[in-house]
Parts: C-alpha cells; sequence; structure tokens
C-alpha cells in the first residue's frame, strides 16, 4: 500500500499534526458492545470501521490510528484468531489507509500485550519480542506511515516495544498512561520515563490515557524539560459517567481543544483523543490549534545519579520468624456460609492452643459466597491471639477495590496476605455474579510490594508504608512442574516471601517438588489435605482445580467411607508428613469440612 506524501517527521518540522479520536467510544456509541473483541470487526464488519476514520477524518484530523491495538496473538486467541495477527493488523491498516488518502497520516496503534498487570507475566522477552514483531509487521504491510505505541503502564514493556518498532523501518510514536502526581503504574516520574523512552529509540515521546486532559497536560509540562523529542498527548475526555446504562464522557469539545492548545503552548506537536473524545472533539481541536506552533522548550540536564525511591525491604516477621528453627504450620479455615462465625472462633482456639502458628482465611472458596475472611481474621486475631493468612483473590474486586481492601485490613493490623487469581465465577455459579480479574496473583503480588514500598500500584504516594509478609500458591500436581516454577520465581520477584502448596498426596511429587524448590530462598509450606473418603477423594480429584490424586492413592481410599475413610485418609497425610520431616520448611493443613480435630492430630504428629 502507498504511503502519506509527507512524513511524520516532515510534518512536525513545519508545526501541529491533528490526531484523531476514540475508536472504541465511536464503536460502542454506534452499538457494538462494550465487552466485544473490536479488533475482529477489520475482518466482519470493515464499512464501520472504515466510516469512523472517515468521520474523523472529516473532522479535522490529519492523522488516523488503525482498529489494531488489541490485535496481537494473545488477546486475538480469545476469540479464535490467533491464527490471523497478520491479516488482522494489515486490513486494519489498509482501512485507515483507503480513509486517509495520501494526505493524512496512518498510525498502526499497538498497546500493552496483556490486558491486566502480570497477566504476561510467564512469557519471557523473545516471546514479548514476537508478539510485538508479528503485528508490527501486518501494520507496515498494510501502509501504515508510523507506529503507535500508546497506554502502556509498564516501561520496561514500552521500551521493548520500542526496540522491536525501530527493526521494522518505521518512526515510532511512544505513549505512557500515566496516573495520580504524573507517575506510571509502577510508580515511574513523567520526567525519567521521558528520558528513557527517548533514549529507547522513540521517535515522539508522549502521554495517553489513565486520565483527563489536565493531567496530560501536566506531564506533557514536565516531559517538555526533559527531552528534545517531539512530544505528543492524547488525553481521555474527562472522567466517565454512567447513565442509563451508559458509559458518558463528561468533558466538552471545547474544554479539551483549550487544554490541547495548552498542551502546544507546552511543547507539544502531535495532539489528539482517546477514550471518550469524539469526532466533534477533533474539530473543536483542530479549530483552535489551527494557527499554532509548538513553543520552545528549554531541556534540563538530568542529574548524574537520578535519586531512586527508597525501598522497603520486609524481613521475616511473625510467623515466619520460626522459619529455620522448627516446622512452620498454618492452618486453612473457611469462613462460615452465614452470619454465625462462633464455630470458626473456636476452632481457631483449639488450633493455637494444638501449636499452629497461623490461621489462612480462604476469600469465597471455589467462587461460592461466604462471610469476609478480613473481618473474620480481625476477631480471631484480637479474641484468640493467633496470627492470621488472608487470602485475597483478583477476582472478585477490580484495581481500587483492592487497593482500599489492603490498605484497610493494615489499619486493621492484618499483615499477612496470600496472593491467589481466584477461581473464576462459574466455578461456583453464583448467579448474577461476575470476575473481575484486573490483577492476577503476580499483580496482587506487585501491589503489596507497592504499598510496602510506600505507594500505589498507579504511583500515588501513601504517605508511609505497609508492611505486609505476601505469600504466593504454588501448584505441584502437574506433569511437569518447570512451568510452576518459572511462575513461581516470577512471584518471587514481585514480592513473594512465602509458599503455600495446593494438596500433596504423593512422596514422589513431594520429592520432585522439594527438588524444584531447594533454591527459592523463602518458606515453603506444603499443602496437606486429608481424605476421609472414596466420595471425598473422587470429588477433590474431578472437580477442584489444582487438586490431582495419584491412583495408588484413589484405590487406597477405594470403597471407604466414614471412620475408616477418615482413618484411611489421616494414614496418608501422616506418611507424607513423616516423608517431609527434616526437610521441609513447614506444613498447610487444610481439614477437611472444617474437621478442627483432624488438624489439631496432624499438629500432634508434625510437633512430635
Amino acid at each position: 500500500m502507498k504511503r502519506a506524501k509527507k512524513g511524520l517527521l516532515e510534518r512536525l518540522e513545519h508545526g501541529v499534526i491533528v490526531g484523531d479520536g476514540a475508536m472504541g467510544t465511536l464503536l460502542y456509541q454506534r452499538g457494538v458492545p462494550l465487552a466485544a473483541c473490536f479488533e475482529v470487526l477489520n475482518l466482519q464488519q470493515p464499512a464501520i470501521i472504515r466510516q469512523v476514520h472517515q468521520d474523523y477524518l472529516a473532522a479535522g484530523a490529519q492523522l488516523l490510528e488503525t482498529n489494531t491495538f488489541a490485535a496481537n496473538r494473545l488477546r486475538l486467541a480469545a476469540v479464535g484468531l490467533e491464527s490471523q495477527v497478520h491479516q488482522v493488523n494489515a486490513i486494519g491498516a489498509q482501512l485507515a489507509r483507503e480513509a486517509a488518502g495520501y494526505d493524512a497520516l496512518v498510525a498502526g496503534a499497538i498497546g500493552p500485550l496483556g490486558r491486566v498487570p502480570g497477566e504476561t507475566a510467564d512469557l519471557d522477552p523473545g516471546e514479548r519480542r514476537s508478539l510485538f514483531r508479528e503485528q508490527m509487521e501486518g501494520l507496515a504491510e498494510g501502509g501504515a506511515d508510523l507506529l503507535l505505541l500508546e497506554t502502556f503502564a509498564s516501561l520496561e514493556e514500552l521500551e521493548l516495544a520500542v526496540a522491536v518498532a525501530c527493526q521494522i523501518g518505521l518512526p515510532v510514536v511512544a505513549q505512557m498512561a500515566f496516573f495520580e502526581g504524573g507517575r506510571t503504574r509502577e510508580g515511574v516520574a513523567a520526567a525519567e520515563a521521558a528520558r528513557r523512552i527517548a533514549a529507547s529509540g522513540a521517535t515522539v515521546v508522549g502521554a495517553n490515557c489513565g486520565s483527563g486532559p489536565k493531567d496530560v497536560l501536566e506531564v506533557l509540562r514536565t516531559m517538555a524539560s526533559h527531552t528534545d523529542r517531539p512530544l505528543s498527548g492524547f488525553a481521555n475526555s474527562g472522567f466517565p459517567e454512567y447513565v442509563d446504562g451508559r458509559y458518558i464522557y463528561l468533558a466538552t469539545p471545547e474544554y479539551f481543544a483549550a487544554r490541547g492548545r495548552e498542551m502546544v503552548e507546552a511543547g507539544a506537536c502531535l495532539i489528539g483523543g482517546c477514550c471518550g473524545t469524539t469526532p466533534e472533539h477533533i474539530r473543536a481541536l483542530a479549530s483552535a490549534l489551527s494557527d499554532l506552533k509548538p513553543a520552545t522548550r528549554v531541556v534540563l540536564r538530568p542529574p548524574a545519579e537520578p535519586p531512586q525511591p527508597a525501598v522497603v525491604t520486609q524481613r521475616h516477621g511473625g510467623f515466619l520468624s520460626a522459619w529455620g528453627k522448627r516446622p512452620i504450620i498454618t492452618v486453612e479455615l473457611d469462613p462460615p456460609r452465614g452470619l454465625d462465625c462462633d464455630k470458626v472462633l473456636a476452632g481457631s482456639r483449639r488450633l493455637a492452643e494444638a501449636g499452629a502458628d497461623a490461621i489462612s482465611l480462604a476469600e469465597n472458596p471455589l467462587a461460592r459466597i461466604r462471610m469476609g475472611n478480613i473481618a473474620l481474621a480481625k476477631r480471631i486475631q484480637d479474641e484468640i491471639g493467633i496470627e492470621t493468612i488472608i487470602h485475597v483473590t483478583g477476582r472478585d474486586r477490580n484495581l481500587i477495590g483492592l487497593h482500599s481492601e489492603l490498605l484497610g485490613a493494615h489499619l486493621l493490623g492484618l499483615r499477612n496476605v496470600l496472593a491467589v487469581t481466584g477461581d473464576p465465577v462459574a466455578v461456583g455459579g453464583e448467579a448474577g455474579a461476575s470476575s473481575v480479574f484486573d490483577l492476577n496473583s503476580i499483580g496482587l503480588l506487585e501491589l503489596l510490594s507497592a504499598l510496602n514500598n510506600g505507594h500505589t500500584l498507579v504511583g500515588g504516594a501513601l504517605g508511609g508504608a505497609t508492611q505486609f509478609q505476601a505469600g504466593a500458591a504454588f501448584n505441584p500436581n502437574v506433569a511437569d512442574m518447570r512451568g510452576q516454577l518459572r511462575r513461581l520465581t516470577k512471584k518471587i520477584a514481585a514480592g513473594a516471601q512465602f509458599v503455600q502448596t495446593q494438596p500433596v498426596y504423593s512422596e514422589k511429587i513431594l520429592d520432585t517438588m522439594l527438588d524444584c524448590l531447594r533454591d527459592v530462598g523463602i518458606p515453603v509450606l506444603v499443602g496437606i489435605l486429608p481424605l476421609v473418603s472414596e466420595r471425598n477423594a473422587e470429588f477433590l480429584h474431578n472437580e477442584v482445580p489444582g487438586i490431582l490424586l495419584p491412583e495408588d492413592v484413589r484405590k487406597r481410599m477405594h470403597g471407604t467411607h466414614g471412620e475408616e475413610g477418615v482413618r484411611r485418609g489421616m494414614d496418608i497425610a501422616r506418611e507424607l508428613i513423616e516423608a517431609g520431616r527434616g526437610r521441609v520448611d513447614g506444613f498447610y493443613l487444610m481439614p477437611p469440612f472444617g474437621k478442627v480435630e483432624i488438624a489439631v492430630e496432624l499438629i500432634d504428629a508434625i510437633r512430635r
């Protein structure tokens, strides 16, 4: 496909370029559901995409972004199009090219690989490069004049994407999303981000999404004095409001255009719109910028050694202080399904008296409704005097709620958190509920580390630091533990300070797991969930995620129930405890059906 007559750099030398506005906002307004994969429309409904481009061009846009923001292999796999990455991107560029003709520029839009923080933590740099490259090559073949990397929350991922884009041979616009206080999700300040993005090879450095025009303007003012690269700003149209079943953005076109004019006066030369902006916003913007040229900028020299944020290193305290001295014992109890927590309180008291180090409280296990574990943990610690470990899932709260709940838990004196992704709601089947998953387990650990370092996951200062001890889960019940080990390594890098494993039922699996985890450097508590009958064993093996019973164990439980089932299950549990004696850091006991007496008996066996 032929490209525009004049390229990006040539046009920037002569003045300001007006970009287009939001693609998703217009598609949503025109009847496409928010949950739909917008990029698929390049193949299925090209006319609606072409019309969006034409509407922005008619409004005065001089640069059109392709409808390819999430058109990478990972995101397209969700709709079964992972094998058509090149086609989706190439056609996306062709549709924009057809609308743009040869006077307007076509920017190949590329977003982060994952939807939420930590989602792609298992990918090595080579895999990430490959994912970006196949998307970029499709855009280049389809006729894009430049590549526009936008809405990146991770500076490291953006730097990698820029490096790949530079190999494609097109100009690169690299934009990050900034949040409170002009910082990224990882807490990187705008000044440092500008320097690093420029150093990575980006043609244009900028900011988009994140928040409204006012905040983007402040970020650009900071960037203007820390890099000599051209600057771009694509702000949201303020903050959305939910009205009559639809999301409405409040910033008027006039307000948006006035802030755009200030961005140019601050030194920016590529201005467009992000979420909530429409052709009306771009029409007002184009009119406001028609007589402007970017302001002259004075770039400050960075200090020889930029100050680094203080990192709070958490030492193992509380129940983990016993590590290396004796086996640590934690016991999992499920919060009640209703209001009566007397049984859990009584069980916690018995376990504390028996020598347990901490009570591990699950959060809505199997995605079924139970009492909140944070409030229950507070009562247990206050009334019984034993530490608790609260399980926190990414399923039940969005990013805002997770911040608030964890800060509240810290205020209540809770210090131990097991970060887990959580079973999807489909497992529990609770009517009307939905899974959130803004963060997975790795993202949750990153959040806990951020709070321990005195800031939110979006860079906001806390005025202090939390003192959480973060735990991670490990599943040894897989054919090859190397994948789980790689994931655990990432969890430890994200801040995990102890491990609780899924239940183990085989000495062979125990041996393999201990060999894999011998060098992890943090306490590993081996999961023990005693079986009580054949029916119980088959349920766990066939229906509960993360649990796999060896065939010989299923044979040993065959035909058992009642007292005989409990005796057989306890024999298996004791054998595993003996197999781990002197070799494991501790045990994570999960008494079936809340039978505390079973856990007490196992604690006695461990302590002997």
